[in-house]
C-alpha cells in the first residue's frame, strides 16, 4: 500500500531518516541533544526512571537542544507475583552471588511500573509534550493516545509482526517501528508466553519485516535491526522504509553512559557473540552473551523469574560482579552487526551516517538491472 502519511521526517522535524533508540539505561541528555542537533532524532529511554526522574531528562535535554526529541516508555503487562517461582531462581543464582561475597536478595521486586499502570508517567508527557513518544512491548489505553495526539505529541510503536502493525495502525499511531530480530536489547513483542512457553515470537529478520509492513499497512514504516551504517540505511529506505532506528551504533559514542567494559566489548577487534537472553530481566534481549545467559542453558535450571522482577536478581548479580571487577554478568546489549561499533561523538557519527547513505544510494543509482 501507499502511505497516505505526509513524509515521516516532515512529521518528525528532523532533516535525516534517522532515529537513534531509546535504549534505556544507556542514552543520555547529552546523547539525544547531541543527535538531534545534527539533524537526526535523538532518543531517551524512561522506563525504568520514573516520572519524576523522566521529567528531570527531557528538562536537561531541552537545555541541550531546541530540536525535536522522542522519548521511549514500556507498555508490558504489569508483573503478577509468583512468590515459588522467584524464590526458585533467587536460590539458583545464589552461589553466583557468593562468587563475589555478595548475598542474593531475599525477594525480587517490581522494580519499575509498566506505562500501563503509571499515571504518573502519562501526566508527565501531556504537561511535558516532548515531540515524541514510543511504545515499546504494546499499547497504551486507547484515552491516552487520543490525549498525547491532542496534545500534539507524534506516537511511534514498535512490532515484531504484522499482526502488531496492524493492531498499531488500528489504534492510530503516526508511525511504525519495525524491529528485526537482528536488533539489541529487549524484544518488543505485546505477547511473551514466558520462560518454556509457546514461541510467540516469529524472529522475523528486519528485512522480511520491513517489506511486510511496507506493503500491509498505510503507515510509516521505521526499520530497525541490524542497521550499522549508511548501506543499511540506504538498503531500509529502498525496502520502503521512511526512517532508520539504529541503537548499537551509538553505544559506543563518548555522550552514551555506557561503562568501560561494555564499551571494550563493542569495540575490541573481536566483539563477542550475541544472543537472546531471558536470564538477565525475564523477557528475550539481544545482548552479547555472558555468564547469565550460561546459566539460562542449564536443562535443569528453574522457571526464570517473571519480567522485571528478574532484572532486580540480574541487576543485583551485575553489581556486586562488577564492584568485583567483573563484567561477565553485566546486561550489555547488541545487535547482530555489533562488529561494525565504531566510537565516534555523536555528531560525527550522524554526519558519517548521513554521508554513507547518500553515497550507497548514489552508487545503487548506477547499477543497471
Amino acid at each position: 500500500m501507499t502511505s497516505s502519511n505526509p513524509l515521516l521526517v516532515t512529521k518528525l522535524g528532523i532533516s535525516t531518516p534517522i532515529i537513534q533508540a531509546p535504549m534505556a539505561g544507556v542514552t543520555t541528555p547529552a546523547l539525544a541533544a547531541a543527535v538531534s542537533n545534527a539533524g537526526a532524532l535523538g532518543s531517551l529511554g524512561v522506563a525504568a526512571m520514573g516520572a519524576d526522574g523522566a521529567r528531570t531528562a527531557i528538562r536537561e535535554t531541552r537545555a541541550l537542544t531546541d530540536k525535536p526529541f522522542n522519548i521511549n516508555v514500556f507498555c508490558h503487562p504489569p508483573a503478577t507475583l509468583d512468590a515459588a517461582r522467584q524464590s526458585a531462581w533467587i536460590a539458583y543464582l545464589a552461589p553466583e552471588f557468593a562468587k563475589f561475597g555478595a548475598a542474593a536478595p531475599a525477594e525480587l521486586r517490581e522494580i519499575y511500573t509498566s506505562f500501563l499502570a503509571d499515571e504518573a508517567m502519562y501526566k508527565m508527557l501531556l504537561d511535558e509534550r516532548p515531540a515524541v513518544v514510543s511504545f515499546h512491548f504494546g499499547l497504551p489505553r486507547t484515552e491516552w493516545i487520543k490525549a498525547l495526539h491532542d496534545a500534539g505529541i507524534v506516537l511511534l510503536a514498535s512490532a515484531t509482526n504484522l499482526d502488531e502493525a496492524k493492531r498499531i495502525e488500528a489504534a492510530g499511531i503516526d508511525a511504525i517501528v519495525a524491529q528485526g530480530i537482528e536488533a539489541g536489547g529487549h524484544r518488543g513483542f505485546f505477547e511473551d508466553a514466558g520462560d518454556r512457553g509457546p514461541n510467540v515470537d516469529e524472529g522475523l529478520g528486519t528485512l522480511a519485516l520491513v517489506r511486510l509492513l511496507v506493503e500491509k499497512t498505510t503507515l510509516p514504516v521505521i526499520a530497525a535491526g541490524g542497521i550499522m551504517d549508511g548501506a543499511g540505511i540506504a538498503a531500509a529506505l529502498a525496502l520502503g522504509a521512511q526512517a532508520a532506528q539504529l541503537g548499537t551504533a551509538f553505544v559506543a559514542c563518548p555522550e552514551s553512559s555506557a561503562d568501560a567494559a561494555y564499551r571494550a566489548a563493542l569495540t575490541s577487534a573481536k566483539p563477542p557473540r550475541t544472543a537472546m537472553i531471558r536470564a538477565i530481566s525475564g523477557r528475550p534481549a539481544r545482548g552479547f552473551a555472558n555468564r547469565l545467559w550460561e546459566l539460562e542453558q542449564a536443562a535443569d535450571r528453574p522457571l526464570v523469574a517473571g519480567y522485571p522482577m528478574a532484572y532486580d536478581a540480574g541487576k543485583a548479580l551485575g553489581a556486586a560482579a562488577k564492584a568485583k571487577g567483573d563484567s561477565h554478568y553485566a546486561a550489555q546489549w547488541a545487535g547482530q552487526a555489533a562488529p561494525l561499533a565504531r566510537a565516534l561523538p555523536a555528531a560525527d557519527l550522524v554526519a558519517a551516517l548521513r554521508t554513507e547513505t547518500r553515497a550507497t544510494l548514489d552508487a545503487l543509482r548506477t547499477l543497471i538491472i
